[in-house]
């Protein structure tokens, strides 16, 4: 489970991309290059996929060129980020507008609305009930939106990472909304969070209200006593 959390897991060689030379994901991003095998521009998916919900779905080889990671994925045909491609995505304001571009797109189809580009804090969409009912009915998106929170951690948005793992808390927890994606923010959507101060914080809120705290075991008992006692 540990490197689910943190890394995808090590394909054999011959599923990683014979032509993967240069840099494909940010030639990408940039508009240069389209997805493959799909043939998509960055432009294409932002203007017309859209709102496409039943195209967003359905089609499984986009999320890695949306959500480039440094491993590689199910479409054996995108390529890992190379450490040239992450420094070139931190110093090209196209390449991180185009990607703020693909988590709106991402987030209008699970529901979710960014308020705050700054901060990263997001809300409910007005379309929520009909975006939640599909989330809820189709758990592989629940490995993309590990995939967007490891992306965000590696491509210059890791203060958004917090902010949409908080939403999850609060939806799963609080307001008892998406059940079939509640274990996989516990386990999951929470530890792809970089930045540890915002982590622990992140469990502390689910640990406060979590139904059967006796049997919540993402913490040591010993910190579940000391938050339990401030209350």
């Amino acid at each position: 489970m540990q490197n689910y959390r943190h890394d995808y897991p090590t394909r054999p060689q011959h599923w990683m991309n014979p032509v993967s030379n240069g840099t494909p994901n940010l030639n990408f991003y940039l508009g240069h290059e389209p997805s493959v095998p799909d043939g998509v521009y960055i432009h294409t998916f932002h203007d017309v996929w859209l709102g496409d919900y039943q195209r967003l779905e359905y089609v499984h080889t986009y999320i890695q060129w949306l959500f480039p990671l440094q491993e590689p994925g199910m479409n054996y045909q995108a390529s890992p980020l190379t450490k040239e491609e992450i420094q070139g995505f931190l110093e090209n304001s196209i390449a991180k507008e185009n990607l703020l571009k693909s988590y709106k797109l991402m987030l209008d189809f699970y529901g979710i609305e960014l308020c705050d580009e700054r901060t990263g804090e997001v809300k409910r969409a007005k379309n929520w009930k009909d975006r939640f009912n599909n989330l809820d009915a189709h758990s592989h998106n629940n490995l993309r939106i590990t995939r967007i929170l490891k992306c965000q951690g590696t491509l210059g948005y890791p203060h958004y990472q917090a902010p949409l793992v908080r939403f999850f808390l609060e939806e799963t927890l609080v307001n008892g909304q998406l059940q079939s994606v509640k274990d996989s923010v516990l386990n999951y959507f929470v530890f792809a969070v970089l930045d540890k101060k915002e982590r622990r914080s992140l469990i502390e809120y689910a640990y406060m209200n979590y139904d059967h705290k006796d049997e919540f075991v993402w913490c040591p008992r010993k910190i579940q006593m000391m938050w339990s006692k401030r209350f």
